[in-house]
């Protein structure tokens, strides 16, 4: 039951539900966004945690509506003159949770009486990326990346043709209020004992720089690391290679549009909003000097398969936004792929 659930509901409304799973020993724990298609009715999360670890759960989710004005949960009485006399909205609901074969199957029941369901497929478990990778030497991908403007374009690079994957999704982790609530705060107390800078976490580009921190010090979180220069993209792809590699195996470059992305899509602060996001965010290097002579640059995002969520925006924009690139990793220890890189 473990996942992040994307998918439509029915019933006395309609519209789209994302809910996010977290395992406990004892139980599941879960936040649910229900967006209705019906832009005059206010988006809600519901929060719910289980007696026990059973795949049929009958649980009383807790309601709170979602201020369309900024993403955040807030009373009712906050917003409710936005939505007119005749709309009002849900404190709980009585909701049958099950999964049955993979697919897992909710009704809920509101206390105003509103009522829907769902069947929503599993989420994708293999780590393989969905992304065909372009194999090209080394020589070919810096001819590749000559013809276009990198000022336009973010590099990753990969030891393997991974799928694109956040560490907080790959440790099985999907409530990103619990990351900020529990985690960060717990980490900002401890960590402010050693680092020479006090992180005023209410101030955005200073919480921002402390994730950044945490990320780049091996804590798992909804970031990804990108760099704007395609040749640190290539450090970070080569370096774990062998010395002596003669395989067939390919490290990974992934190239993302982010001139494109950025104008298509809002690009916002609020690490979980009611509704997917990947954003790009450029954070100041305090108490991690690293991030300048990397070039760094970061995605934030509440989403566990993001390849997915790109490609089907490529589908609708008719844009193309990703590319992987696969290049041979026993060129590793060609005199050229040294030079190019040795700076870094």
């Amino acid at each position: 039951m473990r996942g992040q659930w994307i998918g439509k509901y029915a019933g006395s409304t309609d519209g789209t539900l994302i809910l996010n799973i977290d395992e406990t020993p004892e139980s599941f724990v879960g936040l649910a966004y229900v967006r209705p298609t019906d832009k005059s009715l206010p988006a809600s999360a519901a929060y719910f945690k289980t007696d026990d670890k059973s795949l049929s759960q009958k649980v009383v989710a807790h309601v709170n509506p979602i201020d369309p004005r900024n993403g955040f949960q807030c009373l009712w009485d906050d917003i409710k003159h936005l939505y007119g006399d005749n709309i009002s909205h849900s404190q709980k609901a009585d909701v049958l949770i099950e999964l049955l074969e993979g697919t897992l199957r909710i009704t809920a029941t509101t206390d105003i009486g509103v009522k829907f369901s769902s069947e929503i497929n599993p989420p994708r478990e293999t780590d393989e990326s969905l992304i065909t990778g372009n194999i090209m030497s080394w020589s070919d991908f810096k001819t590749h990346i000559a013809l276009r403007s990198k000022s336009n374009f973010l590099f990753r690079g990969q030891q393997k043709p991974w799928r694109l994957r956040t560490a907080f999704h790959r440790r099985g982790r999907y409530r990103m209020s619990h990351f900020t609530e529990q985690d960060v705060r717990q980490l900002h107390r401890r960590l402010s004992a050693i680092t020479t800078h006090y992180f005023n976490l209410s101030v955005a580009e200073e919480n921002g720089a402390f994730f950044n921190l945490m990320q780049h010090h091996g804590y798992p979180t909804p970031l990804l690391d990108w760099s704007r220069s395609p040749y640190v993209a290539a450090f970070f792809a080569f370096r774990d290679s062998p010395i002596d590699f003669i395989g067939d195996g390919n490290v990974r470059i992934y190239v993302f549009n982010e001139q494109e992305w950025c104008q298509h899509f809002q690009q916002i602060q609020n690490l979980d909003p009611a509704f997917l996001h990947l954003s790009v965010m450029e954070f100041i290097a305090i108490d991690n000097p690293r991030l300048v002579p990397q070039q760094s640059v970061t995605t934030v995002t509440n989403i566990d398969d993001i390849e997915s969520y790109i490609l089907e925006r490529e589908s609708e924009s008719k844009t193309r936004y990703i590319e992987a690139i696969d290049i041979p990793a026993k060129e590793r220890e060609a005199e050229y792929v040294n030079k190019d890189v040795a700076l870094f």
